[in-house]
């Protein structure tokens, strides 16, 4: 269905960050009404997209991310590993297709990749891409050739994420800067890839360092096709173990909020699930979340078993999508919507 050319213009990439935050400060129900009204337009409302998360290389990761327990910063008790073994990885890539997965996501914990390991990630991407899955990694930072090198081998997505704020960055890691962060996803861009990235909710961030993550995120242009939202899992031995917890309704505003501004991106929730309640994500999926991480582990932390997450669908009404259909129709917005819509224009 063609759109209108007001619909058209919904999608933006010069959103200020006073827009934001006013978005963030809406009256809860306006502000859900608003985004479901926006996930309609683009997306099946009771379809979610279902991927399944690979650690293919453990622990002993150089870089200082307070958050995270596979740096070699931290002594969290972590078992380092080495790069899995390229048919160690592909059967967990079939039994992941068998329990309904429909992208495969692979994880590494470097810096960047090393020559050396790159030919077996290749490997990794052929193979699984054989299988008929939508393929993803996230390898820490790429340079141009790396970048152009996945491309070829059929890598559908790369994932890196902006983390936090640009204010907010440094007080989380030190070993690389937010432009680092940047840069890679325009190699990833440059090689006609599609970009994966979102951030981290409970790191201590405030409202604005929240506006300022979606700021950032809605202003690439073109959006991510994939926007996780994680809400931070506090692991003894990290620098952020002790925090204070994240208030669920500010978890989901990001996420309404994420869908206004990105509205044709998917919207996904990944790590934390294992704490959120089915209360908690069912407003998540109601705020636009239409993107989830199943299976039991999300690297090293832990993801509700899949035998929940197809309790919950079935509650909800909620199915998995097909790859065959993950190209959204788009529908015409009601006359109540359009008033709302005028109304509510920032």
């Amino acid at each position: 269905m063609m759109q209108s050319q007001e619909f058209q213009n919904e999608v933006r990439h010069d959103w200020s960050r006073e827009e934001v935050s006013a978005l963030l400060a809406l009256p809860l129900n306006d502000l859900l009404f608003r985004a479901q009204s926006t996930h309609r337009r683009y997306f099946d409302p009771n379809r979610v997209q279902v991927s399944t998360l690979l650690s293919i290389k453990t622990g002993a990761c150089p870089e200082d991310c307070a958050y995270c327990p596979q740096s070699a910063h931290y002594n969290t008790g972590l078992e380092r590993e080495r790069l899995m073994e390229v048919d160690a990885v592909l059967e967990k890539a079939r039994a992941a297709k068998a329990s309904g997965a429909e992208r495969f996501c692979m994880g590494a914990a470097w810096r960047s990749p090393s020559h050396r390991d790159m030919p077996y990630v290749l490997a990794m991407v052929r193979g699984v891409k054989a299988m008929g899955l939508e393929t993803c990694m996230t390898l820490g930072m790429l340079d141009a050739q790396q970048a152009g090198q996945l491309a070829d081998a059929g890598l559908d997505y790369y994932n890196h994420n902006l983390d936090t704020s640009p204010e907010y960055y440094g007080e989380i890691i030190t070993t690389r800067t937010f432009t680092d962060r940047l840069e890679t996803l325009d190699y990833v861009r440059k090689a006609g890839m599609k970009v994966c990235s979102g951030g981290i909710l409970g790191m201590g961030e405030s409202q604005k360092d929240r506006a300022g993550l979606l700021q950032s995120l809605a202003t690439l242009n073109p959006h991510p096709d994939s926007v996780p939202i994680n809400q931070l899992v506090r692991v003894p031995g990290t620098p952020l173990a002790d925090g204070e917890s994240l208030d669920p309704l500010d978890f989901v505003r990001v996420i309404a909020v994420a869908r206004i501004l990105m509205p044709a991106s998917y919207v996904r929730l990944s790590a934390g699930r294992e704490a959120m309640s089915d209360e908690m994500q069912a407003m998540c999926f109601f705020a636009g979340a239409n993107s989830l991480f199943y299976g039991e582990c999300l690297l090293t932390t832990p993801n509700p078993e899949a035998s929940r997450d197809q309790r919950l669908f079935a509650r909800l009404g909620i199915n998995s999508e097909a790859i065959a259909a993950a190209k959204p129709a788009v529908k015409t917005p009601n006359t109540e919507q359009t008033l709302f819509y005028n109304a509510m224009a920032f």
